[in-house]
């Protein structure tokens, strides 16, 4: 194996709708966990990263939900505060598999509209080939689609590479796809098993 295909949010970089949302909640942990569960739910922030835009969504959820339609509305408007550093241990990881001379790919559930954010805030994502970013792509994992596109556009060898995500569906979508892929739980977690594979 000679190729890793890196996941960015929650792997490579802290991204958490809590750091924009836990001080208009004043500490009310419980209101704001519903919030983000049923009000601005995982489901329709994955419309957006697959390419919905940020006005469509958030207008149509005002539309369901019109008393929480200021909350609502910032998820467009504060985006920003959602992103925090980068995970500095898994950066380190990053750079010494490029020094080693691996092929890096990134594969991203990620809006068109706010990756641009990322690439002025982040210089180690110019050591990648190729990000495919499912807002600009119009797919999102873990649909087997996205996948079949990154294989192709980053002309990758699926028994040679590795992929790395911090959600299980989508590592289990990878290995559907022939991928080796591995559950991210933290950096160090990381380093033993691509120690374990002789990547490092």
């Amino acid at each position: 194996m000679d190729t890793i295909l890196f996941d960015l949010g929650a792997v490579l970089v802290d991204w958490n709708p809590r750091y924009l949302y836990r001080p208009l909640f004043k500490g009310d942990e419980k209101a704001m966990e519903h919030f983000l569960a049923e009000i601005a739910p995982p489901w329709w922030n994955l419309e957006i990263d697959a390419g919905k835009t940020f006005d469509q969504a958030v207008a149509e959820r005002i539309a369901v939900h019109p008393d929480h339609a200021e909350m609502i509305a910032l998820w467009r408007d504060g985006w920003e505060k959602m992103l925090s550093d980068e995970i500095a241990g898994s950066v380190a990881i990053l750079g010494e598999l490029r020094d080693k001379g691996h092929r890096l790919h990134a594969l991203t559930n990620w809006s068109a509209e706010t990756f641009p954010i990322a690439r002025r805030r982040f210089e180690f994502l110019k050591w990648f080939e190729n990000i495919v970013v499912s807002g600009e792509v119009g797919l999102a994992k873990p649909d087997p689609r996205i996948f079949e596109l990154t294989i192709d556009r980053c002309k990758l060898m699926p028994s040679r590479t590795v992929f790395v995500d911090d959600s299980l569906k989508n590592v289990e979508a990878g290995r559907n796809a022939g991928l080796h892929a591995l559950h991210f739980r933290g950096p160090e977690q990381l380093r033993t098993d691509l120690n374990n594979l002789g990547l490092l």
